[in-house]
């Protein structure tokens, strides 16, 4: 089946490709090159220019909004986004999650949240675009019970989920070694699973971090209202 759609992809570029060429090619001598004035088609909007500079512009690497690497807390990278001066810079916490055979497979990014919501962290974790949805994700840390997730959506980076953890969560990963990430790859067998290690090495002072940012910002804009 692969090799068919293949066969038929390849064979529309071609014809696409051979009446692009077609379409192009210079006019036989005494043919006429004028062409009739163009005449506009009620309902078909044809847009209009919103550039308002050079489009190939990129952000500085160094201004804000741009993200960076502050420290490394264990096996964890404390990133944070620039703010403008006199501002309070966001921090996550980051992973890299590995198979078995060293090959990078998923990522894991951690928030902190105030205090007072249900949820004393916020997380992404990213798997590849081949993983069996209905499956989702499950994790525990080291030999303690698991939770499932459900994936929130996928584009063309990979599948997201965007999860929430309780303070009981929280707690559990900073007395914890290692929580194990398991995901399915689509086509697998039901018994194949594909699991992950997430190590705890350096969470409890990377949260600590983070927590005291975050508690800082929401207290910046406590004052602000």
């Amino acid at each position: 089946m692969q090799t068919y759609w293949k066969t038929t992809i390849a064979a529309l570029v071609l014809t696409a490709g051979t009446a692009l060429a077609q379409d192009t090619a210079t006019p036989e001598a005494g043919a006429a090159t004028d062409q009739p004035p163009s005449r506009p088609i009620e309902g078909l909007q044809l847009g209009e220019d919103v550039n308002t500079g050079d489009s190939d512009a990129q952000a500085p690497e160094t201004g804000p909004g741009s993200v960076y690497q502050k420290e490394i807390s264990g096996d964890w990278e404390v990133r944070c986004v620039r703010v403008e001066e006199g501002q309070i810079e966001p921090c996550n916490l980051y992973q890299l999650l590995k198979d078995e055979s060293g090959n990078n497979v998923a990522e894991i990014t951690m928030f902190a949240l105030p205090p007072g919501n249900e949820a004393a962290a916020g997380a992404q974790i990213i798997t590849p675009l081949e993983t069996l949805l209905t499956r989702q994700i499950t994790l525990r840390v080291d030999g303690g019970s698991a939770k499932r997730y459900q994936f929130s959506f996928c584009t063309r980076i990979g599948c997201f989920a965007q999860v929430g953890f309780t303070p009981q969560d929280v707690a559990s990963f900073r007395a914890g070694n290692k929580a194990t990430l398991t995901i399915v790859p689509v086509g697998a067998p039901d018994d194949v699973t594909v699991d992950l290690g997430v190590s705890l090495s350096g969470f409890t002072a990377g949260f600590k971090s983070i927590q005291d940012t975050a508690n800082s910002i929401a207290a910046a804009r406590e004052t602000q209202n």
